[in-house]
């Protein structure tokens, strides 16, 4: 990093705080989830109304509304979907479905429960319609609540978790402040032996041979230069790149400015591959999430929102994102905990309401990107002791899963 100008200074510390308040679910294959969360999932946008109706009464009480909108077939769509409804900080799940979409809601169930979870599926159609499905979804969501609150907990560690970090509402001051803070607490989690992921590929153009360098293979390398190129070649077909009139307004100049922020919060360790959207890291160290379809444009922009891309990191094993911004962002995740960190102070007295952690304090010349750095890592053990972050408290359930297509990962991508 310091070869671009932006310093990661290395971490102080072998290992960050002694993380033994936090506490988690054991799930059968050997994950740990830190919350225990009922997910309602619609399998087709007209079942979504119904799904909603059904989590409402509950949202405040550990159900979470989930989905997707397409009718036709969609092998990516299934696999995140499979995904998020066996993720570790799912407990349970009810599918609800119209009943004559093509998602194979069967084979969904049947994943569901062989992950060991209680599923129930409710088809609209079979069921008398809306007040016939809604009845009956919140009768079960009710019993289940009573076991997934009183379910046993076991210790979880650093180790235990998947960290995703996102940007999104960058400002001039991201580079300098958040941003490399929270590359520093990705060193510092690498090092407890966490798995860290950082993405947005098409903002990292011309960073391909600084994240070469650091690849711990060639092969691995050539890979990290292939997804930017892949990123470079798909927005240059679409006739736009991931630069937008509100990075202007707030302080970013160019492309290449917006992209050494980003790429400023992999801190400084090893990259140890790369992976798609439902690919999960085989063990700790540092990722590349590479979000951009293969195969020519075909469903339009890749990241259609931040939204989108937290999903996707989400479906990889999340269990918490480390989410920063400058011009104010207040995304969450229905099933992935979000802790914001903001740029500025301006932003953050603004919108303290929204935000975890203030890295304006770095441009106050109040603290330094060490010290935001332990404030990040200190949030995610909050979060994983069970204390809920300012989106959780907001009742943030932000989802959303589109129509995209990836082809299976490389030889080179996960050498280790």
């Amino acid at each position: 990093m310091s070869s671009l100008g932006i310093e990661t200074p290395a971490p102080s510390v072998a290992s960050p705080v002694i993380a033994n308040r936090m506490r988690g679910y054991a799930r059968q294959d050997g994950r740990k989830g830190i919350r225990n969360y009922l997910l309602v999932a619609y399998l087709v946008e007209c079942a979504h109304h119904v799904a909603r109706m059904i989590a409402a009464p509950h949202q405040q009480g550990g159900v979470q509304l989930v989905g997707f909108p397409g009718c036709y077939p969609s092998d990516y769509a299934d696999r995140v979907m499979t995904d998020i409804a066996t993720h570790p900080n799912v407990g349970a799940v009810l599918l609800v479905s119209l009943g004559c979409e093509e998602f194979q809601r069967t084979r969904l169930k049947a994943a569901i429960a062989a992950s060991g979870r209680p599923v129930e599926l409710l088809t609209i159609q079979a069921c008398g319609g809306t007040a016939g499905t809604v009845a009956r979804g919140r009768e079960w969501v009710e019993q289940q609540l009573v076991s997934l609150t009183a379910a046993p907990t076991v210790p979880v560690g650093l180790s235990d978790l998947v960290i995703g970090t996102k940007c999104g509402g960058s400002d001039g001051l991201s580079g300098v402040t958040i941003n490399p803070a929270v590359g520093f607490a990705s060193d510092l989690l690498v090092d407890a032996g966490a798995a860290v992921m950082f993405e947005e590929t098409c903002e990292l153009i011309g960073c391909e041979e600084h994240m070469a360098s650091r690849a711990v293979t060639p092969e691995l390398a050539e890979a990290l230069r292939a997804a930017v190129r892949k990123a470079d070649e798909y927005y240059t077909a679409l006739g736009h790149g991931s630069f937008g009139g509100g990075n202007i307004k707030y302080g970013l100049s160019t492309l290449e400015e917006k992209s050494l922020g980003a790429y400023a919060k992999s801190g400084s360790r090893p990259i140890r591959g790369v992976l798609k959207p439902g690919v999960r890291p085989p063990s700790g160290g540092l990722y590349l999430m590479d979000t951009v379809n293969d195969g020519p444009v075909r469903f339009g922009i890749p990241n259609i929102n931040d939204t989108q891309t937290i999903t996707e990191m989400v479906a990889s094993g999340c269990h918490l994102i480390l989410f920063t911004t400058g011009a104010g962002s207040v995304v969450g995740q229905a099933v992935a905990p979000v802790i914001k960190g903001v740029s500025n102070s301006r932003t953050y007295h603004r919108m303290e309401g929204d935000m975890d952690v203030n890295g304006g304090t770095i441009a106050d010349g109040v603290e330094t990107v060490e010290d935001v750095g332990r404030h990040l890592v200190d949030a995610i053990i909050a979060a994983a002791s069970g204390e809920p972050t300012k989106s959780e408290a907001l009742g943030h359930q932000e989802f959303v899963l589109a129509y995209k297509t990836y082809e299976p990962l490389g030889p080179g991508c996960l050498p280790v």
